[in-house]
């Protein structure tokens, strides 16, 4: 299971900050962000093979599943 920043979210705020930084502002004047969309993906696999029960009002909050 994991749970964390969705990663094509990241990368679009970096370009973001690199398109601000190439047309002149300094660096330190960008104010820091924090992540706001995470993603949630559960190994289902893994779970069945450790003998888990997986309750389903969690696995209608994932985002993703790997089979």
């Amino acid at each position: 299971m994991s749970y964390a920043p969705d990663h094509i979210d990241l990368t679009r705020r970096a370009a973001t900050y690199i398109d601000k930084i190439l047309k002149g502002a300094k660096p330190a004047d960008l104010p820091v962000e924090q992540a706001s969309k995470y993603e949630l993906i559960i190994n289902l696999k893994t779970g069945k093979a450790l003998g888990l029960a997986i309750p389903e009002s969690f696995l209608l909050r994932a985002d993703e599943f790997i089979q």
